[in-house]
C-alpha cells in the first residue's frame, strides 16, 4: 500500500486520511506516520476478515435495536453494552480482540471514516466510569458507537471494500 503526504491528496481520496492526520501529530513525523499506517495496513492483511452470515447480522441488529430501547432507562448500562456489541461483531468478522488501541488501529484499516467516532465514543466511555459523563455525552457516545456497528454489520469482507 502506498500512502500520501496530505498535500499530495484531496481528504476524501486518501485510504486513511483521517488516521494519516492523528498519526502525525501523534508521532510528530510524516515519515514515522506513513510507517506505521503500512504497517497497520499489513498486519490487518493477515487477518481472516469475513462478512456476517445473514443469521448474525439479524441477531446481532435485534440486540442493537433492544440496546437503544434500553439506553432510555440506563444510559450508561447502554454504553458499556454498545461497546460489548461492537467487540462481539468485530470477533465474529474475524478482528482479533486486543486492547482497545490495537482494536482502533485494526479498524481504522479497513474503517477509516468511522475510527475517529470510536476512539470518541471509547473515550466518552471511559468517562463514565468515573462519574464524568452527562447523558448528553452518553447521547453521542452512543451515536458514534451506532455509526461503527452499522458500518460493521452491513460492510462485506473489507478488502474488497477498501482496497
Amino acid at each position: 500500500m502506498v500512502l500520501y503526504a496530505a498535500a499530495e491528496i484531496p481528504a476524501a481520496q486518501g485510504p486513511f486520511w483521517p488516521e494519516y492526520e492523528n498519526a502525525v501529530l501523534r508521532l510528530g513525523d510524516r515519515s514515522r506516520a506513513e510507517t506505521e499506517l503500512d504497517q497497520r495496513a499489513k498486519r490487518v492483511e493477515r487477518f481472516h476478515i469475513e462478512p456476517l452470515t445473514e443469521h448474525k447480522r439479524e441477531y446481532f441488529a435485534n440486540a442493537w435495536r433492544q440496546n437503544q430501547v434500553n439506553f432510555l432507562d440506563d444510559p450508561a448500562a447502554s454504553i458499556a453494552e454498545a461497546d460489548n456489541l461492537v467487540c462481539e461483531v468485530m470477533k465474529e468478522r474475524g478482528y482479533p480482540m486486543a486492547d482497545f488501541e490495537r482494536r482502533a488501529d485494526d479498524l481504522s484499516v479497513d474503517h477509516p471514516q468511522v475510527v475517529r467516532n470510536y476512539r470518541a465514543a471509547h473515550e466518552i466511555a471511559v468517562r463514565r466510569t468515573r462519574g464524568e459523563a452527562n447523558t448528553e455525552d452518553l447521547r453521542q457516545a452512543m451515536v458514534y458507537y451506532r455509526e461503527l456497528f452499522s458500518e460493521l454489520l452491513q460492510s462485506p469482507a473489507s478488502r474488497e471494500v477498501h482496497r
